[in-house]
């Protein structure tokens, strides 16, 4: 009995140091049917090349449970009677946090009795089922991963081919030179406004986005001739969605950083029920930043966001999930200059003017998903969702005066006659309702079925200074409602294994002109051979312009006021794309994707001798006559040579060429503001494991370099010789006969971010080192005119070396 004693404390002390050596955690989830979106009963889910065979099958639910996963990644191979088999790669599991998947399985259009059928998905592919071309899949890692990225989905979108960002320190998402305003943000399947903070009205400008990527899953994003639920969209779409919450065990997420601090929790609702809750809050430390000389600018930022998510199943009643996201920004800047942000009715810096920027924001997205199966085969998908922002921008210019002694000698500036340059009140509030009916007929067909209303409540106050003697002039003044019916239907046909097809129509009814559209969509993929595919695609879209525009009030020759734009139509593109893509092996990829949009419907200024066109607006405000005759076009040529990550290591190597033209009254075929002409992206990183006595750490170091065009601008004013020509005291700068003609200097960028993690029993540390722009080059984007600059000509530029520096633990 002694001996058995023994033996026994003996085991459970080896037992003990065993585990302390090599630390485990539990890794589960749940397997669906990729179109019906019902568990999968019995698959079975192993890991590959274990010895012994680590492998389990799912319940009745469709849920399994891996437990005692080593630590660092691991590799799932998911196989089903009649299924394509998958495998997930790289799956991250630290000791600080279970591991919670949500995974699918496509069924096979080749029935074969008791054979399981190898199809594996390709990495990068969308997550949505009718997608086929134009789009990629986000992993909440790629957002870590990517330098430069300072866990922000928005700029991690610009490392893909043909997507760019104003380098000024904008998280603007501008694709195949569209205006970044023509992007459509989605938070768990339906439209949101942007969600970016320090936004402006045609969110075509934001600093960093609401979105942590804490409490995001993969994501998806579209860059033309978008599947048929996709509408009231003309750029891309960037469809966003929610993780759920571990509803088992009470995890923690806790961050320090330089630009912001956050802590996220998450849970089940009560023990033995599936539900669970996920939240997270984030508060701006970005003044650490500027007060310690890191980087100029006269001002104090801040902001802070919360998202939340909580699901909710039923038995009989289906799944119901509540999710949110808020935040709030606000922005003093003391003297602003245009070298340092960009801002509405910002024209020159004047010597002896001293210029004063308020700006605050806030946007709050609230709703309801409800998922109801109705048999084995098809389910309904209802959502409801309240959305409000608002924007606040008071501009105020005064005069300096210096002050003299009595001897004369220079002591102080003075300020007088402060002057209200521009004013804007903004609140905007959406209810939306989305329907969507799905039906998987068979392995071969599927279709879906959707309806959407939206109600549009605005409430807009603008005013500008005209010149320095005249009083502010109201331009946009208007209360009111608008709303706006939206309707598709798809259908997904497998005519082989390989070859697969999607058709649809969407339907745009917009009431508050009574404008509507009837759009056509068709894709193809065809999978050639094992490694090699090609796809096509054609999709008509359209979209409303920004709302400002319709309620516009112009001031005509004979003094009276008027709002001619309430009839404008809606901008519209055809969007056709074609491409090859080689997958030489499941990691290593090759693709070439060309594209031509073709726009027409453009508004553009009801003046035969001007170039203004929307869609080169930014936060440079025109209020004018539009009409819809302004055409347009973007072409080019897309190539990426991408090896994902494993074996510890990625590269992701892309290129864009293309040309990005349009046509206003005057007949001219002009440059858009966005047309960079091409981009290149050069990312790598690399991760050193089992680091340290306990083999419990991991380095990791990954890098970028970004090259390419800048956007047009247009010059100021010269004369025959080249010399500086522009008159203030009549508010002439601009050479608007040179619109968009040129570009200043190219842009490069080099980012590198290092981190470093120490996994424990019961929590994972992380230290993460962003260094963006290290090279600290400032590439000129525009100029304006500054007369305290030689020359008098002054350049906003690319943002200068941010350092961002963060700390976290998950336990």
């Amino acid at each position: 009995m002694k001996k058995l004693t023994l033996t026994t404390f003996v085991i459970a002390i080896l037992t003990t140091m065993a585990f302390s050596k090599n630390l485990t955690q539990t890794v589960r989830g749940t397997l669906i049917d990729y179109d019906s979106k019902l568990p999968l009963i019995g698959a079975a889910i192993m890991v590959p090349g274990s010895n012994p065979i680590i492998g389990t099958t799912t319940d009745v639910n469709g849920n399994f449970r891996l437990d005692n996963i080593p630590i660092g990644r691991v590799t799932l191979q998911l196989m089903y009677l009649g299924y394509e088999t998958k495998t997930f790669s790289n799956i991250i599991v630290n000791s600080g946090k279970e591991v919670v998947l949500d995974l699918s399985m496509q069924e096979s259009v080749v029935k074969m009795d008791e054979v399981v059928v190898k199809a594996n998905k390709n990495k990068g592919e969308a997550l949505n089922s009718m997608a086929l071309l134009s789009a990629r899949s986000i992993s909440p890692e790629e957002t870590k991963r990517f330098a430069g990225g300072f866990d922000d989905p928005s700029r991690v979108v610009s490392n893909f081919a043909g997507v760019s960002y104003t380098p000024d320190g904008s998280s603007d998402i501008i694709v195949r030179g569209n205006s970044p305003k023509y992007l459509q943000w989605r938070l768990e399947g339906i439209e949101i406004p942007s969600p970016y903070h320090f936004d402006d009205q045609n969110a075509s400008f934001g600093g960093l986005s609401a979105l942590n990527n804490n409490l995001l899953a993969s994501s998806d994003f579209f860059t033309g001739a978008f599947s048929p639920e996709y509408g009231n969209v003309l750029s891309s779409v960037m469809d966003v969605k929610l993780r759920n919450g571990n509803n088992e065990k009470l995890e923690s997420t806790f961050g320090l950083g330089l630009l912001g601090t956050d802590i996220t929790l998450e849970g089940p609702i009560k023990k033995g029920y599936a539900g669970s809750f996920l939240v997270n809050y984030r508060y701006s430390t970005a003044t650490l930043l500027i007060e310690s000389g890191l980087i100029e600018f006269d001002g104090t930022p801040n902001y802070q966001d919360a998202t939340f998510k909580f699901n909710l199943p039923t038995k009989n009643a289906g799944t119901f999930s509540i999710f949110g996201l808020a935040g709030l920004s606000n922005m003093k800047v003391k003297n602003l200059s245009p070298d340092v942000i960009a801002s509405p009715n910002g024209k020159a810096a004047e010597s002896d003017i001293k210029t004063e920027y308020n700006k605050n924001n806030y946007l709050l997205n609230a709703g309801i998903n409800h998922v109801y199966t109705i048999n084995n085969n098809s389910f309904i998908k209802t959502t409801l969702l309240y959305s409000g922002n608002g924007i606040s921008d008071d501009i105020y210019k005064s005069k300096i005066v210096k002050v003299d002694n009595s001897e004369g000698d220079y002591l102080t500036d003075s300020l007088i006659n402060r002057k209200h340059d521009f004013a804007n009140l903004i609140d905007r509030t959406i209810y939306r309702g989305a329907l969507t009916y799905s039906n998987k007929l068979n392995a071969k067909n599927k279709i879906q079925i959707g309806t959407k209303y939206s109600y549009y409540n605005y409430n807009y106050d603008q005013s500008i200074l005209l010149n320095d003697t005249s009083a502010m002039f109201n331009v946009v003044d208007f209360a009111g409602s608008a709303g706006a019916i939206t309707n598709f239907m798809s259908w997904k046909h497998r005519l082989t294994e390989d070859i697969t097809l999607v058709a649809g129509v969407y339907n745009n009814n917009v009431l508050l002109n009574n404008k509507y559209t009837i759009e056509p969509r068709l894709a193809f993929n065809w999978k050639i051979n094992k490694t090699s595919s090609f796809h096509a695609g054609y999709g008509n879209h359209s979209t409303m312009e920004s709302i400002h525009h319709y309620f516009t009030k112009v001031e005509g020759d004979d003094g009276n006021i008027s709002q001619p734009n309430k009839n404008l139509g809606l901008l519209k593109a055809h969007h056709y794309v074609v491409g090859y893509e080689n997958r030489f092996t499941k990691n290593l990829m090759a693709k070439v994707e060309l594209y031509y949009q073709d726009l027409y419907n453009l508004p553009v200024e009801n003046n035969d001798t001007s170039y203004f066109a929307t869609i080169n607006e930014g936060i440079d405000y025109r209020y004018v006559d539009l009409v819809n005759k302004g055409t347009g076009k973007n072409y080019g040529v897309e190539l990426t040579l991408e090896r994902f990550f494993d074996k510890n290591y990625f590269f992701l190597v892309n290129t864009s060429l293309f040309n990005s033209t349009y046509k206003s009254l005057e007949g001219i075929e002009r440059n858009t503001r966005y047309n960079n002409n091409f981009l290149c992206n050069i990312l790598v990183g690399k991760e050193f494991t089992k680091l340290g006595a306990k083999k419990n750490k991991t380095l990791a170091v990954n890098g970028k370099i970004f090259f390419g065009g800048s956007q047009k601008y247009i010059p100021l004013l010269r004369d025959n010789q080249g010399n500086l020509n522009v008159n203030p005291e009549t508010n002439e700068y601009w050479d608007y006969s040179k619109a968009f003609d040129k570009s200043l200097d190219k842009m490069y960028t080099i980012n590198l971010s290092l981190s470093y993690k120490v996994n424990r029993p019961r929590a994972t540390h992380e230290i993460f080192l962003d260094l963006q722009n290290l090279s600290d080059y400032r590439g000129r984007i525009y100029e304006f005119y500054d007369e305290n600059e030689p020359n008098s000509i002054g350049y906003l530029k690319q943002m200068q070396f941010i350092p961002n520096l963060m700390y976290r633990v998950y336990f």
